[in-house]
C-alpha cells in the first residue's frame, strides 16, 4: 500500500476497489488494530508533546515574513493568526525527536529542524492562497479568503511573497540536501494543481490519477519535511525512508478523510463550503468509489459537473453510495502503513505520540 502512488500507471481503479471491498469484509477486526495497539501503550498526546517546540511558532513566522508595505504585511499576517492547529509543524517536530532519539537518545529538536517545521507551515499556507484564487474560493478556516478580501492579484503577489521568504529560511539552513528534498515540495504542489486541472477519461486510470494528485498537493509536504529533519537528526538512510514514508501516508490519508468531510461534515463546522470538490468538477475518492454503483456518474466526471443539477446529483449517488465508506476504509490502510514505519523506530513517547496521530487523522471532524 505504501508503493501505491510509485505505481499508479499499473494499478487500476477496478483491482483497488476490488481489494478494499475485500478488506472491509475478511479484516473488519483489522480496522481499528490502531485503537486497539494505542490503548496498550501509554496514551501521548501528540499536541501536548510538541507544544514547547512549537511556542511562539507563528510569531517567528511573522519576523520571516518582515516587510514594510502596512497592506502586505496584513496579508502576510491574516492566516498567521495563532488559531491554527499547526498540524503539519506538529508532526515534523515529534518526528524531529523520534528520529534524534533513535540515532543518539537527545531529546531536543535542533534549531535547524524547527526551522524545517516553519518553513513547511509557510509553504503549506502559501499553496492554500495560491488554491483559493485559482478556485475562486471565498471562505477558508471559517473566515474569508485574501482573494475576497484583497483581490486576486494581491492574493497572489501575498502567496509568493510567503513563498519567497520560506525559500530564504531554507537557504539559511545551508544544508544543500535539505534545499533538494524541501524544494521538492514546490515542485510537487505546482505538478498536484496541474494534475488537478486535468481529468482522465480512462476510468481505470482516474483513481491513480486522483492518488498522484493527493500526494503531490497534500503528502509531499508532509513526507519530505519528515525527511528533512531525519536527514537533520540521523545518518541512517533506512530512517530517512521510514520518516518519509510515515509522512507520506498519513498525508494522503489526511487528504482522503478531507474528501470525505466534504460529503458529511456541514459547511459552519468545517469552516468552508460543503460539496466545495464537486463544484469546482473535481472528482474525489467517494465519487469514484460511488461510480462502481452508479456507473452514470461517469459521463457527469467527464464534464466535470457543468450541467445544471449535476452538482446534487452527484452528491445524493455519493450518500447513497459505499463511496464514503470505502474511502475512509482506504484511508485507514494508509493509517495502518503509517505506524508500520513508525514502529521500526526506537520507542519514545514521541513515537508513540505519532502512531497515536494516526487514528486522530482517521477520526477528525473538520
Amino acid at each position: 500500500m505504501s508503493h501505491i502512488t510509485q505505481r499508479s500507471s499499473t494499478f487500476s481503479f477496478p483491482k483497488i476497489c476490488s481489494i478494499f471491498w475485500r478488506f472491509h469484509h475478511t479484516s473488519t477486526s483489522h480496522c481499528c488494530s490502531c485503537s486497539k495497539t494505542i490503548s496498550n501503550e501509554k496514551y501521548q498526546d501528540p499536541f501536548q508533546l510538541g507544544r514547547k517546540d512549537l511556542k511562539n511558532l507563528y510569531e517567528d513566522i511573522k519576523k520571516e515574513l518582515l516587510v514594510s508595505a502596512a497592506e502586505l504585511k496584513e496579508m502576510c499576517d491574516y492566516y498567521f493568526d495563532g488559531k491554527g492547529k499547526a498540524f503539519r509543524p506538529m508532526i515534523v517536530v515529534l518526528m524531529a525527536r523520534a528520529c534524534n532519539i533513535h540515532h543518539n537518545n537527545s531529546k531536543e529538536v535542533q534549531a535547524s529542524q524547527r526551522s524545517v517545521a516553519i518553513i513547511a507551515e509557510m509553504i503549506h499556507t502559501a499553496s492554500l492562497v495560491h488554491d483559493d484564487v485559482i478556485d475562486d474560493a471565498n471562505s477558508r478556516r471559517g473566515k474569508r479568503t485574501l482573494n475576497q478580501i484583497w483581490g486576486e492579484r494581491k492574493a497572489v503577489l501575498a502567496g509568493d511573497f510567503i513563498l519567497s521568504a520560506a525559500s530564504v529560511a531554507l537557504a539559511r539552513i545551508g544544508n544543500t540536501t535539505i534545499i533538494s528534498v524541501l524544494t521538492q515540495v514546490i515542485e510537487d504542489l505546482v505538478r498536484g494543481e496541474f494534475l488537478q486541472l486535468g481529468s482522465k477519461e480512462n476510468e481505470n486510470e482516474r483513481f491513480a490519477h486522483y492518488l498522484e494528485k493527493t500526494f503531490k498537493k497534500t503528502a509531499s509536504l508532509i513526507a519530505n519535511s519528515c525527511k528533512a529533519v531525519s536527514i537533520l537528526g540521523c545518518p541512517d538512510p533506512k530512517v530517512h525512508e521510514i520518516a518519509y514514508q510515515y509522512g507520506k501516508n498519513v498525508g494522503i490519508a489526511f487528504q482522503l478523510i478531507d474528501d470525505v468531510l466534504d460529503f458529511t461534515s456541514c459547511a459552519d463546522h468545517l469552516g468552508k463550503p460543503t460539496a466545495a470538490d464537486l463544484k469546482l468538477g473535481l472528482a474525489t475518492g467517494p465519487v469514484l468509489f460511488a461510480c462502481r454503483q452508479f456507473p452514470e456518474m461517469n459521463a457527469m466526471i467527464m464534464r466535470r459537473f457543468s450541467k445544471p443539477g449535476d452538482v446534487e446529483r452527484a452528491r445524493k449517488y455519493v450518500l447513497q453510495s459505499d463511496g464514503v465508506q470505502q474511502t475512509t476504509y482506504l484511508a485507514q490502510r494508509y493509517c495502518h502503513a503509517a505506524t508500520r514505519e513508525i514502529r521500526k523506530l526506537r520507542p519514545s513517547p514521541e513515537r508513540e505520540a505519532l502512531v497515536h496521530l494516526t487514528e486522530m487523522v482517521l477520526m477528525r471532524d473538520k
